[in-house]
């Protein structure tokens, strides 16, 4: 039997110093289906992986409250929706959201479901609580560090039948009955709840909590408002609740985004990138390598933009802080200022702060053309454009000019302009570029700095996590590096990190370089030998690593 299910018996034997490893061998074993999924209405405010074998499944549940919040379980014997700790406000036990979730899995699928749960919290009393969370089919990893910025492989290998478990699962919403429900069965070990709640404080609470956990990425007031009176297991409709609803409401949801096409002249058309927002901004936001000041300052602006638009819906009267999107993304090329921006703008659209959270992406190029007057012509349609989104300038400083001539001076007051119209509010404004020509910019007119409060700085990565993102990109194609493969790999990337100009070198951008040409070289190969079998087609061998040319920074000739 334990064979049968060794599954669930490989995940019980591990704990905080192992389990990571063990997800990591989880995602590379392709007799397990792994696959990150939504878990309504059970655990919507936490990221959930599921493993699934043709006889099991195991449910892994992520809380990432914060390191060291020390918190005790009352219960000793039964576990309770419910915990109430002496001189404590109660809590909602995320041990029994992750048992009934495992029960409601097991009675759809009818196959075993075993519940793990990490979290960054130190359950004081976790010991005494070992036998009681078995017996409901659950175990809890606790004490965990950086889990925020810890990124879990799954492999979506289609190619398993255990597939359909997770089809099946995902076909309709999950629920339990009311007979099985824990719910009224566990009563309180310590203490009653208070007689009076005030149910302001407590709707103001779960709101907040939903904006800064990305819960509900819907900012339309229809949500909010009917929030106040749904249950937590009415957040997922089904097809035949949401058919009444009109196509006007739809298309709130689903904008339509500009095809990034502006006139400078009636002779001259230039295209610009327009980047579409990302369905989860922050599951994006924390797979970035290196990066964690700015993962926890765009945290802390959204958050407080976030925190806003609650306080406007649920007291109009309170004042707002002052907020401003407008930001500087300061680095060399290849740190990641691009995929960043795309980020923010989709966190600042589920934060209710703009309407649509696409990037419109220009340069110096966009906005000067060939005839007097294409700037403005220029300007305004990029704003335009951008409504709704951010418009991202990159190398803004090429627009400051030491030639007083310079069109690129007409497109820095035109900004200033627009940054001044009080009526540009749903809008946000990045520019981008090295950090030293940056500065000269920003000192060309001390209106800049307060119109540009956000500073965000993009460090050159290290060889460290320039070997973390070879191999983020490696299993996007679900490759795998032989031992030798990737021993000759970190040779030829740390020998061309130590010989490259660090002005003109490409961080990230090498290492897509140098994969591509290995790509191409690895393609090459198997159709020379013929080669056949999934294994043998998704190994990187030694002969597959190449190296490419390094910008090689140039020797000063003089004294």
């Amino acid at each position: 039997m334990k064979k049968k299910y060794r599954l669930i018996e490989d995940f019980k034997k591990h704990d905080q110093t192992t389990i990571w490893k063990h997800l990591d061998a989880m995602a590379v074993n392709y007799a397990v289906y792994s696959t990150q999924r939504d878990l309504s209405p059970f655990l919507t405010d936490y990221a959930v992986y599921l493993y699934c074998t043709d006889s099991c499944m195991v449910v892994v549940c992520l809380d990432r409250c914060g390191h060291c919040k020390e918190q005790e379980y009352a219960e000793s014997r039964t576990l309770g929706p419910l915990i109430y700790n002496h001189g404590q406000e109660p809590r909602v036990s995320i041990v029994w959201k992750l048992a009934q979730a495992v029960k409601a899995i097991r009675n759809r699928l009818q196959i075993p479901v075993y519940g793990v749960l990490i979290t960054e919290a130190v359950i004081t009393n976790a010991d005494e609580l070992y036998s009681m969370w078995d017996s409901n089919n659950v175990m809890v990893i606790d004490d965990m560090k950086n889990m925020k910025f810890h990124y879990i492989w799954v492999n979506h290998d289609d190619d398993l039948d255990c597939k359909s478990f997770v089809d099946n699962l995902l076909s309709t919403p999950l629920q339990i009955s009311d007979a099985e429900c824990d719910t009224c069965s566990t009563p309180p070990t310590t203490e009653t709840p208070p007689a009076e709640v005030n149910l302001f404080d407590e709707e103001f609470e779960r709101l907040l909590k939903e904006f800064i956990n990305g819960a509900s990425t819907d900012t339309d007031e229809k949500a909010i408002d009917d929030s106040a009176s749904s249950s937590d297991c009415k957040s997922v409709e089904s097809p035949s609740d949401t058919a009444d609803e009109s196509p006007a409401e739809e298309e709130e949801e689903t904008p339509p985004f500009p095809d990034g096409e502006i006139e400078q002249n009636p002779n001259l058309t230039v295209k610009v990138e327009v980047l579409r927002p990302m369905p989860n901004p922050r599951e994006e936001l924390e797979k970035l390598v290196g990066c964690t000041e700015i993962k926890q300052r765009m945290d802390e602006l959204v958050n407080l933009t976030a925190y806003n638009q609650i306080l406007q819906r649920s007291c109009p009267a309170a004042k707002q802080h002052a907020v401003s999107l407008h930001s500087l993304f300061l680095g060399r090329p290849g740190t990641g200022k691009t995929t960043v921006c795309k980020i923010f703008g989709s966190l600042l659209r589920q934060a209710g702060a703009l309407s649509k959270g696409h990037v419109v992406v220009c340069d110096r190029g966009s906005f000067i053309g060939t005839l007097w007057g294409d700037e403005e012509r220029a300007m305004r349609q990029l704003i335009n454009l951008a409504k709704g989104g951010v418009l991202m300038i990159d190398e803004a400083y090429l627009l400051n000019s030491a030639n007083e001539n310079d069109p690129g001076k007409i497109v820095l007051q035109l900004l200033m302009n627009t940054l001044a119209d009080e009526s540009q509010r749903d809008i946000a404004i990045v520019l981008c570029g090295y950090k030293e020509p940056m500065t000269q910019l920003l000192e060309l007119n001390p209106g800049f700095q307060s119109r540009f409060p956000n500073r965000f700085e993009f460090p050159d990565f290290t060889i460290e996590e320039l070997l973390e993102i070879t191999k983020h990109r490696v299993h996007d194609y679900r490759y795998r590096f032989t031992k030798k493969a990737w021993e000759k790999y970190v040779a030829v990337l740390s020998d061309a990190f130590q010989v490259r100009d660090p002005l003109t070198w490409g961080n990230a951008r090498f290492v897509g370089n140098l994969l591509e040409r290995i790509y191409l070289q690895h393609a090459t190969r198997c159709v020379k030998q013929q080669v056949t079998g999934k294994s043998a087609l998704l190994s990187l061998i030694p002969e597959d690593i190449v190296p490419i040319e390094v910008p090689r920074q140039r020797k000063k000739i003089g004294f």
